[in-house]
């Protein structure tokens, strides 16, 4: 069977634009990243994404509630409205909107500021055609297919303006432009179709034409992949729409000679290359099972399994008594699929050996037998049973494919998809190979060499039951050991042993915490407070009540005690004085000094160690307030009084006065 993939399969250069951003905006680490609506139309993907911590803004309420962050605007671009309300959220915003999409924006944009009608070709649904509606200030609307446009009329004297859904049909644009043409209304016409779209549907549509199949591979709900089914669909009769491998049936393909491949732009190239390798590894297994099957029925006695002694012994083949006349021929492809094996080295003279007939008295008197072959039927066997009863299998890595693992179970072979290895993409597959890992076998066709393995459910089931189990276990106001996992500019994610806590900034100590890394650092094992759980959230803290400052702070700094602090920060009405870590006290401006003081930076700064007298302690509230004025005044009623001499005379009569 011939495997023809189409060249522009896969990621568009805007989707491939969009998502490499939200990867690089996970990588800076510094702040919760967002995307308005699924960054594309692939679950596994946006799945992915979600399990690094990228979250969904999927109305414009949701999106009322950001005020942090990053948001990123995917490929199918915003309405205005909604780009400038999320440069008002106090977010960063970062605009992956396709540079062909953006295009249009300005294309409508200009047709609203110049009063002319804008139609847009398109699905009015599709997140692209809404957004594009959002940059015009006049009179809009989207025209679906021909129907609605023989149906469309404008009013007279109209100046009308088309533009096209980036991802629509170039043929069927064509189509209903002609209509309107015919109508003999004045516009202007954009053909906006991108380029990329149109040459995907002209390869899809081409090799279409000369293929027994075709595979068209994308999410569901991945508009020019519906079109790129649509229009193989009219060239092919046997057209597969599937999201992942999983989906693939591959029992129709036997009797297929020529098979085509595309896929969406929002496909990656992952699952691509899982469905190829699958295709092409069947076609050429399929027609090594196919040749033994034939050469077993030329005699009776093909394909019985008997036991032989190993007689002598090659490099490349081993000769073995098998109790006939003829001896039994062990050749090097038929033990093991390693080509430059030595057998004198796995095989010794005297060794018996269970092998399968495969052809009796070639040409030359003798006896072709398989090792391999048997074992991989044993093999079979074992994985037969293991599909049927659910059972959890351990298994080595013994190949690292481009599209997943192939596992050896007792001479077979298990191949588990890429998707299905763990519950979070996995960029770099090596790592696994010679590790023994789990897996369930959910697809088993031995005949169609088609057995498929899922490490993914086990990861996921494993990792939930030690969350059930934590979150029975933990209380609020507990003390639990984790280790630091991660580090952000707001805090640090804690790994409970089933879940991840975060510990806030605020929460790493009783004083004022600036980075959360000269605190903490990953791979540390810490002691934490459990201050909430919400729902799957927990909230940590380090600040232990019995180590809480201000227990002791009233035999410290009862009113009248002279202090001595740093200035933590500072106000227009005053400066806050660190006493200890966790401990703040207010140096109102009026108490700075007795001369009078505009704002505490004109004679105070941050870091600058300052002598003062607490005038008032509130323990209830948790204040306390300085004033450096007071010490001024005290030094001066220390200070020795002057006499005041007064004359003799003055004092004269003084007396009489008063009486």
């Amino acid at each position: 069977m011939e495997v023809i993939v189409a060249k522009t399969a896969g990621f568009c250069f805007g989707v491939k634009r969009a998502v490499d951003e939200v990867y690089n905006q996970i990588r800076t680490g510094r702040k919760p990243v967002y995307t308005y609506g699924p960054i594309i139309h692939n679950q596994q993907v946006v799945d992915e994404l979600s399990a690094k911590g990228v979250k969904v803004i999927r109305s414009e309420e949701e999106l009322s509630h950001i005020h942090e962050g990053t948001i990123i605007i995917r490929s199918h671009g915003v309405p205005k409205r909604i780009q400038e309300l999320m440069e008002k959220s106090g977010a960063d915003v970062v605009d992956a909107t396709c540079p062909f999409v953006k295009k249009i924006h300005h294309i409508a944009e200009e047709a609203g500021k110049h009063g002319d009608v804008l139609i847009i070709v398109g699905d009015p649904d599709h997140p692209e055609v809404q957004g594009i509606m959002g940059w015009t200030d006049g009179e809009v609307h989207v025209v679906r297919d021909a129907d609605e446009m023989e149906k469309f009329e404008l009013k007279p004297g109209s100046h009308a303006v088309i533009v096209s859904q980036t991802t629509y049909n170039k043929r069927k644009f064509e189509e209903l432009v002609d209509i309107f043409m015919k109508k003999e209304y004045i516009c202007n016409v954009n053909n906006t179709v991108c380029s990329a779209t149109d040459k995907r549907q002209t390869e899809a549509r081409e090799i279409a034409s000369k293929v027994d199949a075709m595979v068209v591979i994308g999410g569901r709900h991945s508009s020019n992949t519906q079109k790129l089914y649509q229009i193989c669909s009219e060239e092919c009769t046997h057209t597969y729409f599937i999201e992942t491998l999983v989906d693939l049936d591959m029992k129709p393909f036997q009797s297929f000679s020529r098979v085509g491949i595309t896929a969406g732009a929002s496909t990656p190239k992952s699952i691509i290359e899982e469905v190829t390798l699958m295709s092409e590894e069947m076609n050429v297994e399929e027609n090594d099972f196919e040749k033994m099957l034939n050469e077993s029925f030329k005699t009776v006695h093909n394909g019985e399994v008997v036991e032989g002694t190993v007689i002598d012994v090659k490099p490349d083949q081993a000769i073995l008594n098998i109790g006939t006349k003829a001896d039994g021929i062990l050749t090097r492809n038929e033990y093991s699929n390693d080509n430059s094996l030595d057998l004198t080295t796995v095989i010794h003279v005297g060794d018996k050996m269970e092998v399968k007939v495969m052809k009796m008295n070639d040409s030359e008197g003798q006896t072709l037998v398989t090792y391999k072959r048997l074992a991989a039927e044993k093999g079979n066997k074992r994985l037969e049973e293991a599909f049927e009863n659910g059972e959890v299998l351990k298994a080595k890595v013994v190949r690292v494919l481009n599209g997943g693992l192939s596992v050896n179970v007792e001479g077979a072979r298990v191949f588990i998809p890429a998707s299905l290895v763990s519950d979070t993409y996995e960029k770099d597959l090596n790592k696994y190979m010679d590790q023994e890992i789990e897996f369930k076998v959910i697809e088993f066709n031995p005949r169609r060499r088609r057995i498929i393995g899922d490490r993914k459910q086990l990861v996921v089931a494993e990792k939930k039951k030690a969350q059930e189990e934590l979150f029975s276990r933990i209380h609020v106001g507990d003390v639990v050991e984790g280790t630091v996992k991660n580090i952000t500019d707001f805090g640090a994610f804690i790994d409970l042993g089933g879940a991840d806590g975060l510990l806030h900034i605020s929460e790493m100590s009783w004083g004022r915490v600036d980075n959360p890394r000269s605190i903490v650092s990953v791979g540390d094992k810490i002691k934490v407070l459990i201050k909430d759980i919400k729902g799957d959230r927990i909230a940590l803290s380090l600040k232990f009540e019995d180590q809480n400052p201000w227990l002791t702070a009233a035999d410290k700094y009862a009113a009248g005690t002279i202090v001595t602090g740093k200035v933590a920060r500072m106000t227009d009405f005053g400066a806050f004085v660190e006493l200890e870590p966790g401990i703040d006290a207010l140096l109102h401006v009026s108490q700075i000094s007795r001369e009078h003081v505009n704002k505490p930076s004109d004679v105070l700064s941050v870091g600058q160690e300052i002598t003062a007298k607490i005038v008032d302690f509130n323990a209830q509230d948790r204040k306390i307030s300085l004033s450096m004025k007071a010490l001024e005044n005290d030094r001066e009623a220390d200070e020795p009084m002057q006499r005041l001499e007064v004359p003799a005379d003055a004092l004269a009569g003084q007396d009489d006065k008063d009486e």
